[in-house]
C-alpha cells in the first residue's frame, strides 16, 4: 500500500490507478474509509468520529500536497511523505 503519512495509529495511503475524484484510504485499527481530497466528505468508512476529526484536521493542512500525490500516483510516479498530524 503506497502509505504517505500516518499518525496516532492511523495509515493515509494513496493507491495506483485508483478511479476519481481524487481521493485517500485512512485505516486506523479495524476501520477502512475513503475520503474525497475536494471535500473531505467520508465517502467509503466508517471511522471513529475521534479518529475521522483528526483526519480531517490532517487533511485540511495538507490538501495541496494530497492533490500533488494524486497527480503524481496518476502517473505511476513515487508519491512523497507527507508530514504527519501532531
Amino acid at each position: 500500500m503506497p502509505e504517505v503519512s500516518r499518525f496516532f495509529g492511523v495509515v493515509i495511503a494513496i493507491f495506483y490507478d485508483d478511479h476519481n475524484p481524487p481521493h485517500f484510504h485512512a485505516r486506523y485499527e479495524g476501520f477502512k474509509a475513503v475520503i474525497d481530497m475536494n471535500s473531505l466528505v467520508m465517502r467509503e468508512g466508517p471511522l471513529p468520529p475521534r479518529v475521522y476529526g483528526l483526519v480531517i484536521e490532517w487533511a485540511t493542512l495538507h490538501k495541496q500536497e494530497l492533490l500533488d500525490n494524486w497527480e503524481l500516483a496518476k502517473d505511476k510516479q513515487p508519491l512523497k511523505s507527507i508530514e504527519p498530524l501532531i
